[in-house]
């Protein structure tokens, strides 16, 4: 990363509204990637713990600064909460700030109508394995939006995992169904794998340990190994074998990929509802 990207977050002001258990992720990878504790600003009407010394935490938007001039005002609120919230922050976005929503279904379309149509926004899906900084964050910007601004929301996300551009916000939907909701689905097949292996015996404690290693180490692994997933789960798979016969369930019609299809098309739909 060149210089001038670790500046941009080292000397940026940022404005947090809302520090749930992603907004909470995010604030500490900002912290750890740089960014000054007095140039953060935390608007949480929720119970506080552990707010990192230095950072400004406030109840509500009235408790802010009067001079506070934010560089970014980042918007961490449910989407159900965002149209009585955001409407508080428009002075401060008035002030030239960038806007960086991430929270799902909200099209850039509602933050313009909150903070006028020439507001910069960006909009982001990030996933919560940003808590142990291995998200996956996807974005997308409005031509509102200068370089300067697109690479302190990149920053941003980039300080808590990995970060990919779109430029066609209907995707967003599929984004925020396959991998904003991801980690559910995985947490899910941790508790069915151990399950499975409880009722043929196991002591449950054991059939979770090895639920959840084997799913964290295979997730490594498709992380590290240059061959595609398909590959990788042939390299698992002998002839005849004890797998190939779980797999031909697994893969049969109306199986694992005709489950997922139905998944993230519901999870998608709603997210088009939320907006």
């Amino acid at each position: 990363m060149s210089s001038e990207r670790q500046n941009a977050l080292a000397e940026a002001r940022v404005l947090l509204v809302g520090c749930g258990k992603m907004g909470s992720a995010m604030l500490h990878g900002w912290l750890a990637a740089g960014l000054a504790p007095a140039n953060a600003f935390v608007v949480e009407p929720g119970p506080t713990a552990g707010v990192p010394r230095g950072v400004t935490w406030v109840f509500k938007a009235e408790e802010l600064p009067a001079d506070l001039r934010p560089d970014v005002v980042v918007l961490a609120v449910k989407p159900q909460m965002m149209d009585a919230a955001a409407p508080a922050f428009r002075p401060l976005v008035g002030k030239g700030a960038l806007v960086l929503s991430v929270a799902a279904g909200k099209t850039i379309g509602a933050y313009e109508s909150y903070f006028g149509a020439t507001t910069p926004v960006v909009r982001a899906m990030p996933n919560t394995p940003a808590a142990v900084g291995r998200g996956a964050s996807v974005l997308i910007a409005n031509a509102n939006v200068s370089q300067a601004q697109r690479q302190l929301a990149e920053q941003m996300l980039a300080a808590v995992g990995t970060v990919d551009w779109i430029t066609d916000e209907a995707l967003m939907h599929v984004v925020t169904a396959m991998s904003g909701g991801g980690p559910a689905y995985v947490f899910l097949l941790i508790e069915t794998l151990a399950a499975s292996g409880a009722k043929l015996g196991l002591p449950e404690d054991l059939a979770m340990r090895l639920a959840r290693t084997t799913v964290s180490g295979s997730g490594e692994l498709a992380r590290l190994a240059p061959e595609p997933a398909a590959q990788l789960r042939q390299n698992v798979t002998s002839p005849n074998g004890t797998t190939q016969e779980a797999l031909a369930v697994l893969m049969a019609e109306g199986g694992m990929q005709d489950l997922f299809d139905k998944a993230i098309a519901a999870a998608a739909r709603r997210s088009v509802e939320l907006g």
